[in-house]
């Protein structure tokens, strides 16, 4: 199935909300092991939050090399290309280091309870 970003999101991926929709489309095929394709064609930003949740979250339950078969990214500049290898290291680490996962969960626990 292919999904076309800039119909799904528009030209900016760049919020979490926009990130969970996106993992709430693909998830329940990855985990069936189908594939899916994110064309980005006519997206002009990319964030980490975006990134974060639409694919990052998905190593929760999803291992890193199926997620690397399963998932196509087409048409993606060098800066999304950038992030997205970037929010996978980092979420490769969070799933698998429970030091890192406790440490990053205070962070954004006490975030939380500053605002």
């Amino acid at each position: 199935m292919q999904y076309k970003m800039r119909e799904v999101i528009g030209e900016y991926c760049i919020t979490l909300e926009d990130g969970q929709k996106v993992y709430d489309l693909i998830h329940p095929q990855l985990v069936d092991g189908s594939s899916v394709e994110l064309d980005f064609t006519g997206v002009k930003v990319f964030a980490s939050p975006f990134f974060n949740f639409a694919i990052g979250q998905l190593l929760g339950d999803i291992q890193v090399d199926h997620l690397n078969r399963l998932v196509k990214f087409t048409n993606l500049n060098a800066v999304g290309t950038g992030v997205l290898k970037r929010v996978i290291q980092n979420a490769k680490r969070y799933y698998s280091d429970e030091d890192f996962h406790n440490a990053v969960d205070e962070v954004l626990a006490e975030q939380a309870v500053s605002l």
